[in-house]
């Protein structure tokens, strides 16, 4: 199977309305901004999107968000977007807040075939409201689904041709869990290498998750909040 696609466009074919897909990053260190970029030229719409956040208001998911592409945010954290809060207290935009935690297992579930899971984060609050509940030795743990996601898109410092990744730093992230638990995984990177090029020990995301992959261009790597030490 030749896996590598010449750009963003040819690897999002297929991503039609309606889909739900889960996208890379953590802030914005990591996420796939090629693809997120070229999501924004077409008319996809009523996406349900899975993601640790949902960007800020010119760049990452808030790109998708501005264009009204979102229908459903399913995030632990969304504190960095104006336009996310405007759209969901106006009931545009439906949101599903999960503990950061739970997040990671869910997708994690995914790729491992896991259909549910016990956990105790958010047992007694609003994210329990409507899930199945048991006690173990004493404690009260919430029942959490995997999810069901139509196409996973993430990005990694290198690629080969054959789909291995490697991450770097803190861009990691929720990039390894989601590679996973895509029916189909998009993977966008910052180089590009033949197969055999990769040290196999360094490799974090086995290619046999991967269907697509290509070469990213541009990357901004923005940072949310740059605070700096005062000059002494």
């Amino acid at each position: 199977m030749n896996k590598v696609v010449a750009n963003a466009k040819e690897a999002i074919k297929g991503i039609e309305s309606g889909m739900t897909l889960m996208l890379g990053g953590f802030g914005l260190c990591g996420i796939p901004e090629n693809c997120i970029s070229e999501l924004t030229k077409t008319d996809i719409n009523n996406l349900t999107c899975i993601s640790n956040n949902a960007g800020v208001d010119d760049f990452g998911l808030g790109l998708l968000l501005r264009k009204n592409q979102i229908k459903k945010m399913i995030s632990s954290y969304v504190g960095e977007n104006k336009e996310f809060e405007r759209q969901m207290l106006s009931g545009e935009l439906e949101v599903e807040l999960i503990p950061q935690g739970t997040l990671a297992e869910r997708c994690r579930a995914t790729g491992a075939g896991i259909p549910a899971f016990f956990t105790p984060a958010g047992y007694g609050t609003e994210v329990a409201e409507g899930k199945e509940t048991r006690e173990f030795d004493g404690k009260m743990y919430v029942l959490e689904q995997r999810f069901d996601a139509d196409f996973a898109i993430v990005k990694a410092w290198k690629g080969d041709t054959e789909g291995n990744l490697i991450f770097n730093g803190t861009a990691r992230n929720f990039n390894p869990l989601m590679a996973t638990a895509g029916k189909i995984t998009i993977a966008e990177v910052e180089e590009l290498v033949p197969a055999g090029e990769l040290d196999p020990n360094c490799i974090h995301t086995p290619g046999i998750f991967v269907q697509r992959i290509f070469e990213g261009k541009n990357y901004e790597k923005r940072i949310e909040q740059r605070t700096v030490r005062p000059r002494e």
